[in-house]
């Protein structure tokens, strides 16, 4: 009876944690959905009575959402891919050093990390500006990559760390070459971990707003867009677009789920 109840109360004090965690996104979603009156009163409900798509059609009637939609998706992923093409082969190598060259490794990354973006921005758009990066997408990946890098790496360390050197081994006994052993071996094991630091570099990415403010004067990102909205637009429209960038988010974590199991790397090595 004693194992039921704590277990009950287990089971309702999560549900509770989930409720506080996704009322900022049910809120945002009504209020995108609410006549005016229902909102703009002084005890407003929180269920939805007379649901409209008012506030979503002034969204894309305006023409201001398709092309920093498609701006973000481009700067998001393409931030992403880079990024893994660089640290995932950088991270294995970094993995199979000493114990003493890996802590310098990432205490040298968290270093990096200590500098706000807002202190780099303004010399960052300078150097831009004579590059001719400014109000391109190639130029906010770039800008992306100096904060998303070290935390990209600072998780695969991590997750190659975890991986056994015997797997390195036996796959070279097998005949493996290295590229064999890193693609065959390795990246199935470690998928976890690039999963993850995927889908945060991903979300990091697409909610960027420091280096878009700098390097954006004609086109805009969506986060850009919410801020223009915050700042003039109504509260109906803001959540709509806050609605919109977070449909995204939603489902990156649905699709790269099934990556997120904590025993995928235990199996793995068993395996």
């Amino acid at each position: 009876m004693k194992k039921n109840v704590k277990k009950a109360l287990f089971y309702a004090l999560m549900l509770l944690v989930c409720l506080i965690m996704i009322s900022p996104v049910y809120i945002l979603a009504k209020v995108s959905f609410s006549a005016k009156a229902e909102v703009l009163t002084q005890h407003p409900t929180l269920l939805l009575h007379n649901p409209t798509l008012e506030h979503w059609s002034n969204v894309f009637r305006a023409g201001n959402l398709w092309e920093p939609l498609k701006r973000s998706l481009l700067v998001s992923t393409g931030t992403t891919l880079l990024a893994m093409l660089i640290v995932v082969p950088a991270s294995y190598v970094v993995s199979r050093m000493s114990k003493k060259m890996r802590y310098v490794f990432i205490l040298s990354l968290f270093f990096t990390r200590m500098i706000p973006s807002v202190a780099i921005a303004l010399p960052i758009s300078v150097t831009f500006i004579k590059m001719n990066l400014t109000d391109t997408v190639q130029g906010l990946i770039l800008a992306n990559m100096i904060s998303q890098i070290p935390f990209m790496a600072w998780i695969l360390v991590s997750s190659f760390s975890g991986i056994p050197v015997t797997l390195d081994e036996a796959a070279a006994i097998d005949g493996a070459g290295k590229f064999q052993i890193i693609r065959l071996v390795i990246l199935p094991v470690a998928m976890q971990g690039i999963a993850v630091a995927a889908m945060y570099v991903w979300l990091n990415a697409w909610n960027e707003f420091t280096y878009a403010m700098y390097l954006s004067t004609n086109s805009k990102t969506l986060p850009l867009m919410i801020y223009y909205y915050v700042s003039r637009g109504s509260v109906f429209e803001r959540a709509a677009y806050s609605t919109i960038l977070a449909i995204p988010v939603i489902l990156l974590t649905f699709v790269l789920q099934r990556y997120l199991k904590p025993d995928y790397l235990g199996g793995s090595v068993k395996g």
